[in-house]
């Protein structure tokens, strides 16, 4: 059954996917809750979304001993909350013969660390009251040990784990966990990486994702068609995987 939602929290909101979010969700009616570091983007997108709608707090997902009092803080201004979506991500660019350890972490702190430390209360408030919705941006990267990038692919794949495992704790009691993997999305993120297919803008993303979210699917790649390259991707023997530079 499709669900609209009415008050919901986007974290990562400052551009890309998560601005999109914010905006869609707010032109439904749905009060949002945008998180980011960035406060200039989110002046930018309250004014875009409407100020009626959005409220905005400056915050590092990396930052986690400030979750459980701010969680708490915006489910209180919002006056409820029915949609919590996990959208901060990093993806630092590195050489393929190059081991930057602190860039590897960084990017497991924001991309893993930062999504348990956000939807694990998420998680424990919306299994108390038996109803809500947790959505996880993952990666069409997660799903297999790419070379080219080996932290960003493992983040996400820990995220897909991680969700899989809330899901199956917590939709006995109504809760629904949704893990979006997305492809080539027109962000920052991807800039200036040559040869890139199939890609779509952030709001067609959003679309997508909000539809999924609604229906309360427990996994969707985004688009619909990176599904099918990714079982073929999966299947290639690890002997030929491993010559490729992916």
């Amino acid at each position: 059954m499709k669900k609209r939602f009415k008050h919901a929290l986007v974290i990562g909101a400052s551009s890309g996917i998560g601005a999109a979010l914010v905006r869609q969700l707010a032109s439904e009616g749905c009060r949002v809750a945008a998180l980011a570091r960035r406060e200039d983007k989110l002046r930018e997108l309250t004014r875009d979304a409407g100020e009626d709608q959005v409220i905005t707090r400056v915050h590092d997902v990396t930052a986690i001993d400030e979750v459980p009092a701010l969680f708490q803080e915006i489910a209180r201004d919002l006056g409820g909350l029915d949609l919590v979506i996990y959208a901060a991500g990093i993806m630092r660019p590195v050489a393929f013969d190059e081991f930057n350890t602190e860039a590897d972490l960084e990017m497991i702190r924001t991309n893993y660390e930062g999504a348990v430390a956000w939807l694990n209360p998420a998680a424990e408030r919306f299994g108390a009251v038996g109803r809500g919705c947790i959505v996880g941006i993952g990666s069409v990267a997660g799903d297999r040990g790419r070379s080219g990038n080996p932290a960003y692919g493992s983040s996400k794949a820990a995220l897909d784990t991680y969700l899989e495992a809330l899901r199956n704790r917590i939709a006995r009691k109504g809760v629904r966990v949704v893990t979006i993997k997305p492809g080539f999305v027109d962000t920052e993120m991807i800039a200036g990486i040559p040869g890139l297919f199939w890609v779509i803008s952030p709001e067609k993303a959003a679309r997508i994702i909000l539809k999924k979210a609604s229906r309360g699917v427990r996994e969707a790649y985004v688009p619909a068609r990176w599904r099918l390259v990714m079982a073929i991707i999966r299947r290639i023997p690890s002997f030929i995987f491993r010559h490729l530079k992916v």
